[in-house]
């Protein structure tokens, strides 16, 4: 019973609110993707013979067409309950 309440106890500390640096950067990532289609390329020659690969994320706020700044206010707002410490920086 008591490690039930305990780990009771610490799943909803995590749910809590995080730092306000922590909820900036991941809440700015989430902006930045918010902005278009994301990818990586990736060539390479090994053992096997050449080969490579192509990954693209496209997220639903950019579909959506949701504003990347008014994105990450809300965002920062949700997850460490107070407006962001520091603006967001696109570029």
């Amino acid at each position: 019973m008591r490690r039930a309440l305990l780990l009771a106890g610490l799943a909803l500390a995590a749910c809590g609110p995080m730092s306000p640096e922590r909820a900036a950067d991941v809440c700015e990532d989430r902006a930045r993707a918010a902005t278009g289609p994301t990818g990586e390329i990736g060539i390479g020659i090994g053992s096997n013979g050449p080969g490579g690969y192509v990954e693209v994320g496209v997220t639903s706020d950019y579909i959506q067409g949701r504003d990347p700044y008014i994105l990450y206010d809300q965002c920062v707002r949700q997850k460490s309950g107070q407006g962001p410490i520091r603006p967001l920086a696109l570029e």
